[in-house]
């Protein structure tokens, strides 16, 4: 992976993971915190996305599909904390 593409990846993740914490209210979990909730979301938004047959490009698509990603891994999160 080039550097380029790690900074864009980090970025995407630390976006994603910012926007989900505002969305499902649980505020941002720092920087590295959103990063790795990102990165996860990102894996799980492209899965769920996948099964629906939604294809999201570019760099905008990538930020919504880790976003949902990582709002659905927030709300696992908060059903198994209870």
């Amino acid at each position: 992976m080039e550097t380029q593409s790690l900074i864009l990846f980090l970025i995407i993740g630390g976006v994603a993971g910012w926007l989900a914490g505002l969305l499902m209210k649980g505020g941002g979990f720092g920087l590295i915190g959103n990063i790795i909730v990102g990165i996860i979301g990102a894996v799980i938004g492209g899965y769920v996305f996948g099964l629906l047959g939604i294809s999201a490009g570019g760099i905008l698509g990538s930020i919504i599909t880790a976003t949902v990603g990582a709002a659905i891994l927030l709300f696992i999160v908060k059903l198994i904390k209870g």
